[in-house]
């Protein structure tokens, strides 16, 4: 029996392998190697591929299936924490503390996770792409004090969310329902969060089979939305607005 190995990537071409050529163990892995520049980023985000790596391992490239993704119309908020909403100071904003949010989601612990997959040179490739307006932060406020956010990687209409964190109970489900809230707004259906897991499905997320996953996502990567900042666009949302 031969031993499938996933693919190297040319250090000089951003071209990814076909997804479907993904390893069923470990569950999506695509290739390793290349760099995390702005255009090998972009390609890969067009294809379904993301980074996903720890400290001293080689750049590893997934595409998982089946693939865990959110209705923008479909994220869930219970109705015990919508009551709490009600009388919530908290407000949500987009691209005014990219670093701080991307630091903090690096830094929060993650159950059965030694580290982050965060390093200092995803953080330098994400920010490269927030000053190019592809990755974006939704950012929950308590006053100025940060208490909640996550960030990811907007191309057309698709858009991919990397990780999010709280400071504050409940801080994460915030950034979340206010991106979802906005996108649905936007025209946007589709919220990818790549990987299945419990928290994620309480919140109302859903699987789609990796084929049903590229083929929805293929036609909103190639919408004609331009990138650029999402702080004037996003408009400041109470988070008391999200308990209706």
């Amino acid at each position: 029996m031969s031993l499938r190995l996933p693919w190297r990537l040319d250090d000089d071409d951003v071209a990814f392998p076909p997804p479907e050529r993904a390893l069923d163990d470990p569950n999506g892995l695509l290739a390793v190697g290349g760099d995390l520049s702005p255009p090998r980023l972009i390609a890969a985000y067009r294809h379904g591929i993301f980074p996903w790596y720890s400290a001293g391992q080689p750049i590893l490239w997934w595409s998982p299936d089946p693939r865990m993704v959110f209705r923008t119309d479909g994220v869930h908020l219970s109705s015990r924490f919508r009551r709490e909403l009600r009388q919530s100071p908290w407000q949500v904003r987009a691209d005014t503390a990219f670093e701080a949010v991307i630091e903090a989601c690096a830094r929060i612990p993650r159950a059965g996770q030694r580290g982050t997959w965060i390093t200092p040179a995803m953080k330098r490739a994400y920010g490269a792409l927030h000053r190019l307006g592809h990755a974006h932060s939704i950012e929950v406020f308590d006053g100025e004090r940060l208490v909640g956010g996550l960030y990811g990687v907007a191309i057309g209409q698709g858009f991919f969310a990397e990780s999010m964190f709280s400071a504050e109970s409940g801080g994460s489900k915030v950034a979340l329902a206010a991106l979802a809230r906005r996108l649905h707004g936007w025209g946007w259906p589709l919220i990818d969060a790549q990987v299945e897991n419990d928290h994620l499905v309480s919140l109302g997320a859903e699987t789609l089979p990796r084929r049903e996953f590229l083929a929805r996502i293929g036609p909103l990567v190639a919408a004609p939305d331009p990138p650029g900042s999402w702080t004037t666009r996003f408009r400041p949302l109470n988070a008391r607005d999200l308990a209706c």
